[in-house]
């Protein structure tokens, strides 16, 4: 009974997801209920000049009395009341909205940075913008926007029909039966549009998608001549925003004009039943002209209410998204208490490791190692065969499907993530570089380093020369991805800040197969630096940089089918190892 009760009140979605936001909303209590504490003068003081015409009216118009000359003295000062606490109401709203949405955001991109690289795989990068950033704004104006609407318009509305029950109650039954009547279409405004404002989310990511691919793709737009082609694809997703647009409209755009139409009928039904009772001596014409005043005041919201509401429903929807975010559970979590890893003793082991990406494609398949402490491991084979799932396992960027793999006798799931990643450091082939200086990209690997680790790494690093040519040395900015770094510096970097980190576990991955002979060299001897006294993990496909590795191993279609130094393989019968390195050779 009681869990029908709570999914009852999560399908009035107002309710629920206005309850969801209170821990946000806790730390700004007290401006918060001074904003909605605002509303109500504003609201109420809408009934003033409709309730002032009633002794204007009847003693001015009707008595020729000019006694009430004090009656327009007074709507001036609480009109000129009312426009300083509107604006008190909307600066208050605005800040504490955006404390909420900035509060939401960091909470978001804490979350973000939590989930596994299986997420960032199926997510494109206007999705994650979509939801982790623009829901937020969406949600939190949304929230502004629909508080204080509300709280005014329900003060206003509760003070004009006072008013309208003080001047002839008769009328009054009237206009609010119209009221309701012009009210009820809303209650399936967000069943109409719901679909279409999920579809409409998704479209506008890909917008956003296309923005990125053209400021990250751009020299692949220019060199392949790929300017009508892009244009073409935003085109096409463009046509499906309007699309999706107009469907809304389709669905919704009737709202205001059947409003419209039955608040002018409710006008009209006060007006022919007002001068019945004027005539019949029952109210008088102040009576009906403040009531007149106060029902326009009460219905003219209502007219164009149908839009508003609309935009109140894609907020609620959005706030909707933002709290599914913060409520999933990323798949790469931590058991209760885990083991903090303090350095490598003895050696890692795959065990029996099965893995897949989709469901029934297996990449690995029943891979068996063993790595002793201080041993280079070279992974080679094909491209595909799972060389790079091997080590994106062992840093723990994916779960295993099947088996284990353990450091030092324990399964990596035992482990304390940020201990795991902390005895870790890895080279990609394209390292990414933040848009700071090269100081700071350095510094990630250790954010307190001293100015002589940093100058030790950067020795190591084979960056000395390169950074006395600099003007600025380790303060020059490098822009975003080290965009005004050559290849063979970027991967420097990467190298001096993996030195940094000093961990004892070095992970290289394919390092150097995107540099030319004399960088891959300057980078090899920084590699050879990197990995003295550390157990190393190299991806490679230029063989002759793995000759001198404790072992090899040959991975092709996620097996294991070899394993060896450079010397027992090449010496081997039929060698898939020893084809290979005749073959790049040749």
């Amino acid at each position: 009974m009681f869990r029908k009760l709570i999914n009852k009140i999560k399908q009035t979605n107002f309710v629920y997801d206005y309850a969801q936001m209170m821990p946000y909303v806790r730390p700004y209590w007290w401006q918060a209920i001074a904003a909605v504490a605002l509303t109500i003068p504003v609201g109420a003081l809408d009934a003033v000049i409709a309730w002032a015409l009633k002794p204007y009216m009847d003693v001015v118009m009707v008595e020729k009395n000019s006694t009430t000359y004090w009656i327009p003295i007074i709507i001036i000062l609480f009109s000129a009341l009312q426009s300083g606490l509107t604006f008190l109401v909307n600066y208050t709203n605005t800040w504490v909205g955006s404390k909420i949405a900035n509060d939401m955001k960091i909470r978001l991109y804490e979350k973000l940075m939590s989930y596994d690289c299986g997420f960032f795989d199926t997510n494109t990068s206007g999705n994650v913008i979509m939801r982790f950033n623009n829901d937020v704004d969406a949600a939190c104006s949304g929230l502004l926007t629909n508080l204080k609407m509300f709280f005014t318009r329900f003060f206003s509305s509760v003070s004009l029909i006072i008013v309208l029950f003080y001047n002839s109650w008769q009328l009054a039954i009237v206009a609010v039966v119209v009221l309701m009547f012009a009210l009820y279409p809303l209650k399936n405004v967000r069943k109409k549009i719901k679909d279409v404002n999920r579809q409409m989310v998704e479209t506008n990511a890909e917008v956003i998608t296309h923005y990125n691919e053209a400021f990250s793709g751009n020299r692949v737009v220019s060199s392949y001549n790929l300017y009508d082609y892009q244009a073409a694809r935003i085109k096409d997703t463009l046509h499906r925003v309007f699309r999706l647009g107009m469907k809304i409209i389709q669905r919704t755009g009737m709202l205001s004009p059947f409003m419209h139409f039955v608040v002018s009928l409710g006008i009209a039904l006060v007006i022919w039943l007002g001068s019945y009772l004027i005539i019949s001596g029952q109210i008088t014409s102040g009576n009906f002209v403040s009531f007149i005043a106060a029902l326009v005041l009460l219905y003219n919201p209502i007219k164009g209410i149908g839009n508003n509401f609309n935009s109140v429903q894609l907020a609620l929807m959005a706030m909707e998204r933002v709290f599914e975010l913060l409520q999933a559970t990323p798949k790469i979590t931590e058991k209760e208490n885990p083991k903090i890893l303090k350095g490598l003793k003895k050696g890692i082991e795959y065990k029996g490791v099965c893995f897949e990406y989709l469901t029934g494609k297996p990449v690995l398949k029943d891979i068996n190692l063993k790595v002793s402490k201080g041993e280079t491991i070279a992974f080679v084979g094909n491209s595909g065969g799972g060389k790079s799932t091997m080590v994106s396992l062992l840093e723990r960027f994916y779960d295993v499907t099947k088996g284990k793999i353990t450091i030092d006798g324990t399964d990596l799931r035992d482990l304390s993530i940020e201990s795991l990643h902390n005895n870790m450091a890895i080279v990609f082939q394209d390292n990414f570089l933040f848009d700071s200086t090269i100081r700071e990209n350095i510094l990630l690997g250790k954010l307190d380093a001293t100015e002589d680790e940093i100058a030790e790494a950067v020795k190591n690093a084979c960056l000395t020369d390169f950074i006395k040519e600099l003007p600025l040395g380790l303060d020059t900015p490098i822009g975003e991805r080290g965009s005004k770094l050559s290849g063979g510096q970027r991967q420097r970097v990467a190298i001096a800040r993996a030195f940094l980190k000093n961990a004892p576990i070095v992970i290289l991955d394919e390092a150097t197969s995107a540099l030319d002979n004399k960088s891959e060299a300057i980078v090899q001897q920084a590699i050879e630096n990197l990995m003295k006294d550390r157990t190393v993990f190299v991806i490679a496909h230029r063989l002759s940089t793995v000759r001198h590795a404790d072992k090899i191993v040959v991975i092709n279609y996620g097996e294991i089918v070899e394993q060896g130094s450079h010397e027992e393989l090449i010496n081997k019968p039929g060698s898939i190892y020893a084809s290979l390195y005749q073959a790049q050779l040749q």
